[in-house]
């Protein structure tokens, strides 16, 4: 019997999400969701992961899963076609954890460049909570719990995958083929891989201010487009420009395609023109930002739609969520027999252990 193709995937719920995760994963998601080539699709929401970090502040955690649940549905996601589910309500998912931390060193984690970089980002360098340093194995566990195969991810992930497939092959090399080992799925649109902030640093972030929300209005859309990072010696109109680093092209190589032209912008042919135009002087950042304006209105006005309808019931959403977990919960104890059992842990399901040692003990009467 063929192999199940299963699909694992999440997010930390940790504020609303935004067009940097929508390029870089949820577009992809709905995409493979609707493509048929896969039997099973999990999305979870990782607020158990996000509490290593938010430890002292729950209720942030706890009041965005629903936030982060509104903006999967409206982007597409449908929870008849993928299981749609919160972390912390999986305990079989700890207990892995539990069992996988025996498998590696804390030097292995030390080594993990994701882990590196993470630690850097949130000042952890002095204290580094344990539940933070060994997420690494939680991650696996996630993965694993469900049996997926592919796990549609960033390349600065492609580090954990790895450490998820080292842990699958100590596991079955010592107790025997039980786990299954993933593969990776990168972003096949190299703009995708990591859009910038609208100020032009290298990660959108909540604190930066520097997003555009799947949830913003229209008006707050063309308010941070505007005010977006260009070139900052394209003072005048007749400057040339350049595009490496400029905010604007980087996100029309993301949202823009040929028919955005015809509707919005006909002077041109497609982007490779307006590129041009620019770099050698006579096209303004306005007429460009103007454009990107309609394509970021076009692209967000159904997700903003949808999401208000959403908003309308949230008590369904939550016995979505509900219905996810259960189906999740079913999935993840199924491997989490399967572990125990390789491991001998299955005490009272082992009929000949107990039978064995009735008639060794029997034997020294």
């Amino acid at each position: 019997m063929a192999k199940e193709k299963i699909i694992l995937t999440g997010d930390r719920p940790t504020g609303r999400l935004h067009i940097g995760h929508y390029v870089g994963s949820l577009r992809r998601r709905v995409e493979l969701q609707n493509s048929g080539l896969y039997d099973k699709i999990f999305v979870f929401m990782a607020d158990a992961q996000a509490l290593t970090d938010n430890i002292e502040n729950p209720e942030k955690v706890r009041q965005n899963v629903i936030e982060v649940a509104l903006d999967y549905l409206s982007v597409g996601l449908d929870p008849a076609q993928s299981t749609i589910f919160i972390q912390s309500q999986i305990p079989e998912l700890t207990e892995l954890s539990f069992y996988y931390m025996d498998l590696v060193t804390v030097s292995r984690l030390q080594r993990n460049p994701t882990v590196k970089t993470e630690i850097q980002m949130r000042n952890f360098e002095t204290s580094i909570p344990v539940g933070f340093f060994t997420y690494p194995i939680s991650q696996a566990a996630d993965i694993t719990a469900f049996k997926a195969t592919t796990v549609p991810v960033g390349e600065d992930q492609e580090p954990m995958l790895e450490q998820c497939r080292e842990i699958v092959r100590r596991f079955n090399h010592i107790y025997g083929e039980t786990l299954v080992e993933p593969e990776i799925l990168l972003p096949d649109n190299a703009a995708c891989l990591r859009l910038p902030g609208t100020d032009g640093k290298a990660k959108m972030s909540k604190s930066l201010g520097n997003c555009i929300y799947l949830s913003d209005s229209a008006d707050e859309v063309t308010k941070k487009v505007k005010s977006m990072f260009t070139d900052p010696d394209h003072l005048r109109v007749q400057d040339p420009g350049k595009i490496e680093g400029n905010t604007v092209f980087t996100y029309l190589d993301a949202f823009c395609r040929p028919e955005h032209f015809e509707r919005y912008l006909p002077d041109y042919p497609n982007l490779d023109e307006l590129k041009a135009h620019y770099q050698r002087g006579g096209l303004g950042d306005m007429k460009v930002k103007k454009f990107l304006t309609a394509i970021m209105q076009e692209t967000l006005e159904p997700i903003r739609t949808r999401r208000h309808e959403f908003e309308q019931d949230i008590p369904g959403i939550y016995d979505m969520l509900k219905k996810g977990c259960e189906t999740a919960r079913e999935a993840a104890a199924q491997t989490l027999d399967e572990v125990r059992c390789a491991m001998k842990l299955n005490y009272f399901d082992d009929a000949e252990l107990i039978a064995e040692q009735a008639r060794h003990y029997a034997a020294k009467q």
